[in-house]
């Protein structure tokens, strides 16, 4: 019978031989439908391979049906696409896929009987948490590895050694000041409990930044020390891809090498984000800047509403520095918002200033100076009211950009997003040129955490090398704002949860707390929160999770595990709490924020 469509027995002889002479006579043969995303898939595959294919689209060839009759009693495969090798049937886009990652589509087209081999089998472009943690566990699985790392300087010429954002510039120093801050307000407290001390207390920020600066450089040699252990060969080297396969890696000296592997991770990061307003790269300075600057900022202004501006901010005033934050809009985009109001509350409470809905629109340089002075001109958002004040730092804190326009990514075909230079990536972080991968903060869509990029880095190794099929799990990720009162969640926001679930559907409980050492000073009695989120359809599980107050970072680690294996009011009531302290006010809630009852407070 003719195939639907065609009133003429096709020329089956004629058609068998046209088949095996397409087959015969191209390297690479695909037999595709035009509108199929699983043929254009295996076709950007070849094309990343830099390898010719020849594709004979069946729904555009009059004989299509046909010819697609004849593949199936050639191959028993019904579907498209349909790929043959140098003569072999390799199968559909599954099985081309697969034939890639074992090696053996490589094989079938002969690259290793001509090629060279590659001098790495994996080189990772980024020194940073992710980057660090995959070639170490890729080297532990015997394979030959190379880090690449190059701190472009700031625009004040600020750089740093191995290890990433987080080490350098980033959690480790920011958490170091935070406690910097923390222990001055200590001391205030110290006196309600007894201590006396006559000599007027002061900080001195070069001692403390001196400290600091002491400690992350034992890590950055220790990161330099342990790829050595590991064979890891690490080059302070910009890596920009030249074609398939092969980077370019340029040193400060401007000197070049070139490098091939057979896979690539990209762990570039991010760097700050300035206003591109006039004077902002010449007189502000970034969180890049401020962890090593050599002196003390004085007044400062902080602008944005990032958790990076509001802990910068915070750790200043509590080290008492006269400190302003100027917001566009929001606080904490992207966090449950209540907590974001709570926590911004609770800084203007203790001095910090809040500019809302303004923002700069020129920098000017008064005096110059260790630190100087500076004129900011900043305009409302919702008129024409003009803002003017004098500060002797401007802190800019917007948001980041990825690093990922400068390192020849378009060269071999890895798609960005145009709007913000981040990787999509499918759930195994590969990117859509086979042999690239991408982790860390320039994934798109996904959390911006060092833990997360360790995790991911480690995990893609194994699954590279280690026969593992573990993927990294993005959802109910803990995390902790290091603001003066600290905040941290796990899981949905309220919004998201309303969004997602709907709000008849969800019970949150919520309870104020007053810390036990709060008390004999009498420091913000019914400020410190605690509220979790309950899916009622799903036994009450915990779906979010969030808590403003001291070390919210461990208590929240905590209970993120407990979260991981699927808790529940019932389980949150039915554990005994630990007394006194903060984290037991999640074992002991029972009002709701629909009942409208009190939740204050008045003592442990």
């Amino acid at each position: 019978m003719p195939p639907p469509g065609q009133t003429q027995l096709p020329d089956w002889d004629g058609l068998k031989l046209r088949v095996r002479t397409l087959i015969a006579s191209h390297r690479v043969m695909i037999f595709s439908k035009s509108y199929c995303p699983y043929c254009n898939k295996v076709k950007e595959l070849f094309r990343s391979m830099h390898v010719e294919y020849y594709a004979l689209e069946l729904d555009v060839t009059p004989d299509g049906p046909s010819i697609q009759q004849v593949l199936a009693e050639l191959t028993n495969q019904r579907t498209v696409p349909n790929v043959f090798v140098n003569g072999t049937h390799v199968g559909g886009c599954d099985s081309t896929y697969q034939a890639y990652q074992d090696g053996s589509l490589q094989k079938l087209l002969g690259d290793n009987k001509d090629a060279e081999p590659y001098d790495y089998d994996l080189i990772i472009i980024g020194g940073g948490s992710g980057g660090l943690a995959c070639s170490k566990e890729a080297a532990a699985l015997g394979k030959k590895v190379m880090v690449l790392d190059y701190v472009v300087p700031t625009p004040l010429g600020t750089s740093w050694g191995l290890g990433g954002t987080c080490v350098n510039v980033g959690c480790i120093p920011k958490k170091l000041m935070h406690q910097a801050a923390l222990l001055g307000q200590a001391l205030q407290d110290s006196r309600k409990y007894g201590w006396q001390y006559e000599e007027q207390v002061k900080h001195n920020w070069g001692v403390m930044v001196e400290a600091v600066q002491n400690y992350i450089g034992s890590l950055n040699w220790g990161y330099r020390v342990s790829l050595r252990e590991k064979s890891v060969t690490y080059l302070n080297s910009y890596g920009e891809f030249i074609e398939p396969h092969k980077i370019k890696a340029t040193n400060r000296k401007g000197q070049v090498t070139y490098h091939t592997a057979e896979t690539f991770v990209l762990a570039t990061g991010e760097r700050p984000r300035y206003l591109g307003i006039p004077g902002d790269k010449e007189y502000c300075i970034t969180s890049d800047d401020l962890f090593s600057l050599p002196y003390c900022p004085g007044k400062t202004l902080v602008v944005g509403a990032s958790y990076v501006a509001l802990e910068c901010a915070g750790f200043l005033a509590g080290l008492g520095l006269d400190v302003t934050v100027m917001v566009r809009s929001i606080l904490l985009r992207g966090f449950d918002q209540e907590m974001a109001e709570k926590v911004g509350a609770h800084m203007e409470t203790h001095g910090i200033k809040f500019i809302r809905k303004f923002v700069p629109v020129q920098v000017e340089q008064l005096e110059e100076g260790m630190p100087g002075r500076l004129k900011v001109i900043a305009k409302s958002t919702e008129g024409q009211e003009i803002f003017e004040e004098e500060y002797n730092t401007v802190l800019i804190a917007v948001g980041r950009d990825a690093c990922t326009r400068n390192i020849g990514l378009e060269t071999i075909g890895v798609k960005i997003n145009e709007k913000n230079g981040k990787v999509p990536v499918n759930d195994e972080e590969q990117t859509n040129v086979p042999y690239v991968y991408a982790i860390g903060d320039i994934l798109d869509g996904k959390l911006e955490l060092t833990p997360v990029a360790i995790q991911a880095g480690k995990l893609l190794a194994r699954r590279l090398y280690g026969g593992s099929s573990t993927k990294c799990d993005y959802i109910n990720v803990p995390t902790t704002v290091f603001t003066p009162l600290e905040y941290g969640s796990c899981g949905l926001a309220e919004e998201r949860a309303i969004e997602e679930y709907g709000k008849q559907n969800l019970e949150v409980y919520h309870s104020l707390f007053w810390p036990l050492e709060w008390t004999v000073p009498g420091r913000d009695n019914n400020t410190c929160y605690a509220k979790i989120i309950c899916n009622k359809h799903d036994n009450n599980r915990v779906i979010g999770f969030h808590v403003l107050g001291p070390n919210a970072g461990e208590i929240t680690q905590g209970f993120a595990a407990a979260i991981k294996c699927g808790l529940t009011k019932e389980l949150l009531d039915e554990t005994i709490g630990i007394h006194p302290t903060c984290g037991e006010v999640f074992t002991t809630m029972d009002i709701t924020k629909s009942s409208g009852q009190d939740i204050s407070q008045r003592g442990c």
